[in-house]
């Protein structure tokens, strides 16, 4: 039996995972933007061989601003929600913020002591991952792939 939390104190640690296992799972089941982003100008690969993930992210940059983000690929949970999540975030931020994003994001994601990031939104239900070494590169794939796409970089990212 959970208790619940009053509006003014935080909810117990358990009651959190299961939220945050919730919005995982949720964009596991049903990514948004996955799809092909036939307006995009911008396009990069990205694959993480330890547990193989492969993601394709598509951006349609307009005058420095993300106009439109998505993304095809297979992996596990946490990788197919983070591009969810990723692709979600950038839409109408500009190049500058979304570079700022992602690096926060991988700062989160890899650092114990790593401060909260308000600015990363739904992104931050991710922050359990660093907890568990072996699936950071699962849920940083996606924001490689953004920055090596923002790059105009061809060859495929790769988490190793």
């Amino acid at each position: 039996m959970s208790v619940s939390a009053s509006p003014t104190e935080k909810p117990p640690m358990n009651d959190l995972r299961e939220l945050y296992s919730e919005v995982i799972f949720d964009h596991y089941r049903a990514p948004r933007n996955r799809r092909v982003l036939a307006e995009a100008n911008r396009k990069a690969e990205g694959y993480n061989p330890l547990c193989g993930d492969k993601v394709t992210v598509y951006l349609d940059v307009q005058e420095g601003v993300i106009r439109d983000a998505s993304f095809e690929g297979v992996g596990c949970a946490i990788s197919t929600a983070a591009a969810s999540l990723m692709t979600d975030a950038l839409k109408g931020r500009k190049v500058g913020e979304v570079e700022a994003l992602a690096r926060d994001f991988q700062t989160m994601a890899t650092e114990a002591d790593a401060s909260p990031h308000p600015e990363l939104g739904k992104l931050q239900v991710l922050a359990g991952v660093r907890e568990f070494p072996s699936r950071v590169k699962c849920a940083t794939l996606a924001s490689h792939t953004v920055l090596a796409a923002l790059k105009g970089e061809r060859e495929p990212v790769s988490t190793e």
